[in-house]
């Protein structure tokens, strides 16, 4: 399957509603065009607090990667607190049962999986996760 020449220009970027997440807002890089659906890239932004996150679920994929531009993220990987900040990179490997629990309101992060359609199934809690820390608004 071919693939075609993509060029994202930031200036025309525009971070939109409506994906998996309701309390995150996404950008997408046209790798999924690009690649004819083989490879999906965008960028994910904290859109609201934490309240109840992800919960507990899988991705169906073959392959996914998450790099923190901005801010932080705590993930829950199987029974693992991991803390994600920005210039680290996560291989989130295929069937991993994760829960993305907690954020900074700044938290910003490149995500690339394939493929571009993948799926995500809810699934059963390994472990408590632990408390989320609230953003301060004063």
């Amino acid at each position: 399957m071919s693939t075609k020449f993509s060029h994202f220009k930031a200036s025309e970027a525009v971070f939109k509603s409506g994906g998996l997440r309701d309390f995150f807002v996404y950008r997408d890089l046209g790798i999924a065009d690009a690649t004819n659906g083989q490879v999906v890239a965008h960028i994910t932004k904290a859109n609201k607090p934490p309240e109840q996150g992800t919960g507990w679920h899988i991705h169906i994929a073959d392959f996914q990667i998450v790099y923190m531009l901005k801010g932080w993220a705590k993930f829950m990987y199987e029974d693992k607190e991991t803390l994600v900040q920005a210039g680290d990179c996560v291989h989130q490997m295929p069937g991993i049962v994760h829960y993305l629990f907690d954020y900074s309101e700044d938290m910003e992060y490149l995500e690339i999986v394939s493929p571009a359609d993948f799926g995500s199934i809810d699934a059963i809690a390994p472990c408590e996760v632990p408390p989320v820390t609230p953003w301060n608004k004063s």
